[in-house]
This record gives C-alpha cells, sequence and structure tokens, in this order.
C-alpha cells in the first residue's frame, strides 16, 4: 500500500528514505511556508520583527495543545542539548541521578560533567526490572532517559513509566523525546515525565533550529530555586519573564525556525496524527515480522515490546555504501545498519530494503 502521505514530500523516485533517525524531511507544505515567510520576513516594510513575541507564544500554544501540557510550561530552544544543559544547571547539585548506559551522548556526557553523582543502568531485555532495581538501591532523587535510544530503537515502556511514577512519586523523570515525539500519541500531562525535551528535525518534520522543553510546575519550582527566591535584583524589564525561562530562552529566538515546528506540528493535526501514528505503527509491525523471520534483530529489541519506528539491523556496516549506492537512504550504528520507519515510507520502501538484504548484502 502507498503512503498516503506521501505526495506531501519531494521524495525522488530513485531514493528510498529510511533515515529519519538521523533527519526527517519537511512536507511541501512547510517547505513552501519557509520559503514565503524567509521572504516576507527580509522585507524592509514587515512589521513581522515586532511580531516576534507573538510568534512564539502562538508555537508554544500550538506545542501545548499537540502534547497535552499548559503552554505557560512549554519553552522554546534552539535544539536538545542547548534545553537540556541548561535543564541541568537548575537542578540542585546534591542531586542523584540515574541514567542508562549508552544513552545518547548529549544525555549522558553534560550530565556526567555537571559533576553529578550518577549511576548506569544497562539496557538490555529486562531493562525496566533492572531501573526499579537501582532505584530501590541507589535511591536517585532524578531519572533520565532517552524514551527511544538513538542506536537500537529500544523504547521504554511508557506504561512502566506511569507505574514508576505512581510508585516513587518524589522521583524526577526526565526524558529525551526526540527519537519518539511525532511517532506515537503522547500526554505530557498524564504521561508521568517531570520534563520531557526535544529537537524537531527528525519525526517531527521541521528541520534544524528548534527545539523544546515541556514542564510540569513541581520541576518548574525546582529548577533554579535559589535564584527564584531572590528575583528582585533582576532588571526591571525581565519581570515580565521568570527565571526559568530567561534561562530556558535567554537570547533571541528563531521565529523561522519554531515557526517552521508549528507548520509541521500543525499539519500532523490536519492529517489526523492518530491516523499518522496508525498507519506507521502497521508498517513498523511489519517490519518487525519480516526482520525476525530473517534474524536480523538484536535480542535486547526481539524479546521485548514495545517497537520504536528504529531498528538496527544486523548486517555488516560495511552495507553501508552498497545501500546508499541502491538509493536506500540510512546510517550504520552499533554493530549494524540503522532504518527508521515514517509517515511518507511505505510496504515498497521496506520491501526494496527485503531486497537488497536477501541478494545483496555482504
Amino acid at each position: 500500500m502507498k503512503s498516503p502521505y506521501s505526495t506531501h514530500f519531494d521524495i525522488d523516485a530513485a531514493t528510498t528514505y529510511l533515515t529519519t533517525p538521523g533527519s526527517g524531511l519537511l512536507s511541501r507544505e512547510t517547505k513552501q511556508w519557509r520559503t514565503q515567510r524567509d521572504q516576507d520576513f527580509h522585507e524592509s516594510n514587515t512589521n513581522l520583527r515586532e511580531q516576534q513575541g507573538a510568534a512564539l507564544d502562538s508555537c508554544r500554544t500550538t506545542l501545548g495543545q499537540f502534547f497535552n501540557c499548559p503552554s505557560s510550561n512549554v519553552f522554546l530552544s534552539s535544539c536538545f542539548s542547548f534545553a537540556f544543559n541548561a535543564l541541568l544547571a537548575g537542578l540542585p547539585k546534591h542531586y542523584k541521578v540515574l541514567l542508562l548506559d549508552n544513552d545518547y551522548p548529549s544525555v549522558n556526557f553534560p550530565t556526567i560533567l555537571s559533576g553529578f553523582e550518577h549511576r548506569f543502568v544497562n539496557m538490555n531485555e529486562q531493562l525496566e526490572a533492572d531501573i526499579l532495581d537501582a532505584i530501590a538501591t541507589f535511591k536517585p532523587d532524578v531519572f533520565i532517559l532517552s524514551i527511544v535510544q538513538y542506536i537500537s530503537g529500544l523504547k521504554i515502556d511508557l506504561s512502566f513509566i506511569q507505574e514508576l511514577k505512581h510508585q516513587h512519586p518524589e522521583l524526577l523523570i526526565i526524558g529525551d523525546g526526540t527519537q519518539f515525539l511525532g511517532t506515537d500519541l503522547f500526554d505530557f500531562n498524564t504521561a508521568g515525565f517531570d520534563a520531557v525535551l526535544s529537537s524537531g528535525y527528525k519525526w517531527l518534520m521541521a528541520g534544524f533550529g528548534n527545539g523544546f522543553i515541556l514542564l510540569n510546575d513541581r520541576l518548574k519550582e525546582i529548577l533554579y530555586s535559589a535564584i527564584q527566591k531572590d528575583y528582585s535584583y533582576l532588571n526591571n524589564q525581565w519581570m515580565n519573564k521568570s527565571v526559568v525561562q530567561l534561562c530556558f530562552e535567554p537570547g533571541h529566538l528563531d521565529t523561522l525556525s519554531h515557526g517552521t515546528l508549528q507548520q509541521s506540528l500543525m499539519q500532523l493535526q490536519q492529517w489526523d496524527y492518530a491516523a499518522t501514528v496508525s498507519y506507521t505503527q502497521d508498517l513498523v509491525a511489519h517490519a518487525r515480522i519480516e526482520l525476525t523471520n530473517r534474524g536480523l534483530l538484536l535480542d535486547t529489541i526481539l524479546n521485548r515490546r514495545p517497537q520504536s519506528n528504529i531498528f538496527n539491523i544486523q548486517i555488516d556496516p560495511k552495507n553501508f555504501q552498497l545501500l546508499l549506492d541502491e538509493g536506500i537512504k540510512c546510517f550504520p550504528r552499533g554493530t549494524g545498519i540503522r532504518v527508521g520507519f515514517h509517515l511518507y515510507n511505505d510496504h515498497a520502501d521496506l520491501e526494496k530494503l527485503l531486497h537488497f538484504i536477501d541478494t545483496k548484502a555482504n
């Protein structure tokens, strides 16, 4: 079945685009909006510069509605990494942090570099049980993880996060949503996370230069709490902004980049986001069956649910150039080749990949 969404994307007929885990495609409509917006913005008689605040507020509102988070708790950023470093800087330094071993470097490295006492949980098919064991023994204040792992595609059980928050309400749970948001329905208010941060250039199909943070009220009060207690010394021109907003949004934000994010989210809503998720998950389920039958999945993925949109196919990474020669966009990661299926992909893309594996892979 051809993707009902592929006609909205400019994909060359010879290209099978399976590298959304690296960077997602922008729709034709989003690209057209960007072109017109950029042209209008640089006209001398435009008032778009004066409307910067309103444009960014509108983006926050759209994000809040899309992920069910109050817009007052949505903060914008140029990317995940900048936002995450700002969040770490606002946490009390005595906090103990639980991490996943081999998680995304932009998650683990700055946490370690910030000097927090920390411990790792190994990623395997019993991940959730091992997390509970680590919490019982290490007693962390914060648990930080990528919701979907960038190398393997391992996805945390979101119902486990909800139960974890129920069992340990004082534990702060912070999620990197960059490889997750845009692939599944997500209600921040009920998910059990205290914060979810993301860039927009992968599954949200919004290009580079935009990201965001969703916070709950509790973490919002904890961050930079020492500064928040004595806010009076700040210049009066900033008194309409909270300390948290000043720290997450310290300079000028690019309205073109964040407008692109807003346009992409609005288009997902127009397409019926739940329908796009259902379509893609059907395709992912089919891919999982085919790759399992060929013995090409990691044990950590084969023996657990749920399944993300990412697969690390266990063929020699040396096949990467051969795949590119066939027009199959992918990327070598770990011990295999990483691919991802999004709403612009279809079964023909999967069949082309499988044909390569069956007939040409070394």
